[in-house]
């Protein structure tokens, strides 16, 4: 009797778990199918060049001499006829000031404002942007960071082709050079994935976020909105915040062409991708509620996939069916990755899906808990 009941009640454990297990696996092939596939329209998508327009680029950089003097001059040497670049020096206690000052004497098109340390007061990025973008003459803008570098002469020229009169953002790829190194290829695959969802979810009319190692939009559209009035307190989120903010169907557009494509020098350590991840992680409770759902059910899914596959791997009866969904999956998403990681020049990371598919959410999940207990105020530099 009780050998009885005994099986009886690992019978339903099994079936409960096959239940689960079936429910997050048909989630995650939602997502893939419903969203993750669009990125191969994207990648043939073509569109007709705009007339020139003058542009301004703004950037930040807070102790940044080394960086501008590597990737400044390839920004400054665009091949386009009409636009200015401006240089927010933000505090710098390096010689970012010297070397600005000696590129001006170069490039006529260079503007340099800096922001002096105040004792009494303490602030963020947005600042910085903020005081950046006022300056720009132009009503188009360009976004990127000081260890940014475009990878074609003709960024702004393709990025700027993409405006028409009711386009006002551009969601655009920024990445990361690649280095030897596990971390390397970590971070990369992390930004890979970042942007095939945000490019995705833009393309089904779902959008949330863009990059502000590169993004591009209308000055216009930010001084109607107020800048970064409405989320001022959080010291994220001048980028992905903003967007997600101000995005509306029929104001954006996606470009993916590799000659929109910068790349920004990578984290060294751990700690420092630690220290990132917990400074975006900070924004994503800003996020519009359909948004926090939409990443917070893929994310979850995924967990319970492999929870729930690591549970029944001991159950000789659902060894098949597991194992086929499995398969499916991972084919599925091997498919995509390599095509996207093809697209994105990104290399020697597609044999590496498993794994940072599985560990990703785990270092998402470790920041989120330390920025729970964590006292310590997060800066952006």
């Amino acid at each position: 009797m009780f050998l009885s009941y005994s099986f009886i009640k690992q019978h339903e454990i099994v079936l409960v778990g096959l239940v689960v297990f079936t429910v997050a696996f048909l989630i995650q092939m939602f997502y893939y199918f419903f969203f993750y596939l669009r990125i191969f329209s994207l990648i043939k998508k073509t569109k007709e060049k705009s007339e020139s327009v003058p542009v301004s680029v703004v950037i930040c950089a807070r102790n940044e001499a080394e960086n501008l003097q590597k990737y400044l001059p390839k920004i400054l040497a665009q091949n386009y006829s009409d636009f200015e670049v401006i240089v927010v020096n933000d505090c710098s206690e390096d010689d970012t000031l010297p070397i600005l000052n000696e590129f001006k004497e170069t490039y006529k098109n260079l503007y340099v404002t800096t922001i002096h340390q105040d004792s009494t007061f303490s602030h963020g990025k947005k600042l910085a942007l903020s005081i950046g973008i006022k300056a720009a003459k132009n009503n188009f803008l360009l976004l990127t960071d000081a260890d940014c570098e475009p990878v074609s002469e003709n960024w702004i020229r393709e990025i700027v082709g993409n405006y028409t009169q009711n386009i006002e953002i551009v969601l655009l790829y920024g990445g990361y050079n690649q280095e030897k190194g596990l971390l390397n290829r970590i971070i990369r695959y992390d930004t890979l994935f970042s942007a095939l969802q945000y490019f995705t979810l833009a393309a089904a009319r779902v959008p949330y976020m863009g990059v502000g190692r590169n993004l591009s939009y209308k000055k216009s559209m930010w001084t109607e909105n107020k800048g970064f009035s409405s989320h001022s307190h959080v010291i994220s989120g001048d980028d992905d915040l903003f967007i997600n903010h101000n995005l509306k169907k029929g104001n954006y557009t996606i470009d993916i062409s590799p000659e929109s494509f910068t790349r920004s020098a990578p984290l060294k350590t751990y700690e420092a991708f630690h220290r990132q991840k917990k400074r975006h992680l900070t924004v994503g409770k800003y996020y519009k509620f359909s948004t926090k759902l939409l990443l917070g059910t893929e994310i979850g899914s995924r967990f319970i996939f492999y929870a729930s596959l690591i549970f029944l791997a001991f159950t000789p009866e659902a060894l098949i069916l597991i194992s086929s969904a499995f398969i499916l999956r991972f084919a599925i998403q091997n498919i995509i990755f390599r095509k996207v990681s093809t697209h994105f020049r990104e290399e020697k990371i597609s044999n590496f899906i498993l794994i940072f598919d599985i560990l990703i959410p785990i270092l998402n999940f470790r920041a989120l808990i330390s920025n729970k207990f964590s006292r310590k105020k997060i800066v952006w530099k």
